[in-house]
């Protein structure tokens, strides 16, 4: 009897997770089948990935380029849909096992709680929405008895050497970090970093806001504020660590003083096959890693005071409440202020701080809260990116 293919949803199949997904679908069609993509503008992508892998429906964001679709997939019997509304609402579709959400940023949240509750598996790549809302998410998920696999290339390395760890309780975590392309730079130099320069990361190929986020040490810590929710941790048993050679992707240290850690050349890939196949591991014919060619592996301590945007995210998980939410849409305003050329890399991190020193705090928010927090943040924000500018 021929196995039951797992069926996929990807929401952001346009962006760089979303496009090695397919990779990994690609290589394994005996395995999954894709039942939903959606992306937020490119129409074009997602005509011929739709077209490639003959999912049930496809929903485009953007209503300008809604009709577009429509008429190219119209042949095809694909269901197009538009609208925001309309992804959180297609994840429940039947035919779906497991929903990957690589959309950036917050507009993540929603569709991620519409497929927990319609009971879909998660394999998360969008780190903020744990960042945003962990503590509903968490729940929720426990609630509907649905299992978040975590994408990351860190937080899937914690999760694989928790494998068979379950019951033993962790002492500490390493998040491994590469530096970025500014590790070891001065404030002095910093100051006159280029968006061209910000968008050259040392080994991993990501999207624009993630790439900056990585130069920023912002990425990171999103990161740590997403592991004290996927793994039950507090805030003292997270730490990290700069690793320039991003071969160690995350380190477990257990209550014996015994340390695992998952190791690999860093390929996107390979978490995203993990998440999506789990429990098992399927064969891959990825590049493998030669230990002549890394005959020293390197580390040292994160400059929290010249990468602040870190220190902001451990200040953030410390404080609770609605923190994380505020430092998570003021820094999404930073960004793209920074990649329009309106604001300095440095003042990414001083309108961060400035926006969690003036946002209302909240030490219980409700998703009402979250959702009221995000949009007073972003108008905050607006107003302090135009201040920088003067």
């Amino acid at each position: 009897m021929e196995e039951k293919k797992k069926g996929v949803a990807i929401l952001g199949s346009s962006g760089s997770i979303g496009t090695q997904a397919l990779d990994v679908i690609r290589a394994n069609s005996d395995r999954f089948s894709v039942e939903l993509l959606t992306v937020n503008k490119s129409a074009d992508l997602l005509i011929k990935q739709a077209i490639e892998f003959k999912p049930n429906a496809v929903v485009i964001a953007s209503e300008s380029e809604y009709q577009k679709v429509s008429d190219a997939l119209f042949s095809h019997g694909i269901k197009v849909y538009c609208g925001e509304e309309a992804i959180a609402q297609a994840v429940s579709q039947h035919s779906i096992d497991i929903v990957l959400t690589a959309m950036v940023g917050y507009a993540g949240l929603k569709p991620t709680m519409a497929a927990i509750e319609a009971g879909k598996s998660i394999a998360l790549a969008n780190k903020e929405t744990l960042v945003v809302a962990g503590e509903i998410i968490t729940e929720l998920a426990r609630k509907n008895a649905v299992n978040i696999y975590p994408v990351d290339s860190e937080h899937s390395a914690i999760f694989q050497c928790l494998a068979g760890e379950w019951e033993n309780p962790i002492e500490k975590i390493y998040l491994t970090a590469s530096g970025g392309p500014f590790r070891g730079w001065a404030t002095k130099e910093l100051e006159k970093v280029t968006v061209e320069q910000a968008l050259k990361h040392p080994n991993w190929d990501m999207g624009a806001k993630i790439t900056i986020d990585s130069a920023t040490l912002m990425n990171k810590g999103l990161e740590v504020i997403e592991a004290k929710w996927l793994f039950g941790l507090k805030t003292e048993q997270i730490d990290v660590i700069v690793h320039p050679q991003s071969i160690i992707h995350s380190v477990v240290q257990f209550e014996d003083g015994s340390m695992k850690a998952q190791m690999g050349l860093p390929d996107m890939k390979l978490p995203i096959q993990y998440a999506l196949g789990y429990p098992e591991r399927l064969k891959s014919y990825f590049p493998r890693f030669n230990f002549l060619k890394y005959p020293s592996l390197t580390f040292e301590k994160a400059d929290t005071a010249t990468f602040k945007n870190l220190d902001l995210a451990f200040h953030a998980l410390h404080k609770g409440g609605n923190t994380a939410c505020v430092l998570n849409a003021a820094n999404e305003v930073a960004v793209a202020s920074f990649l329009k050329k309106k604001i300095s890399f440095l003042d990414i991190a001083r309108l961060n701080e400035s926006c969690m020193e003036k946002v209302h705090f909240v030490q219980k928010p409700t998703y009402e809260d979250y959702m009221t927090t995000d949009k007073e943040t972003r108008i905050i924000a607006h107003e302090t990116a135009l201040q920088l500018q003067s």
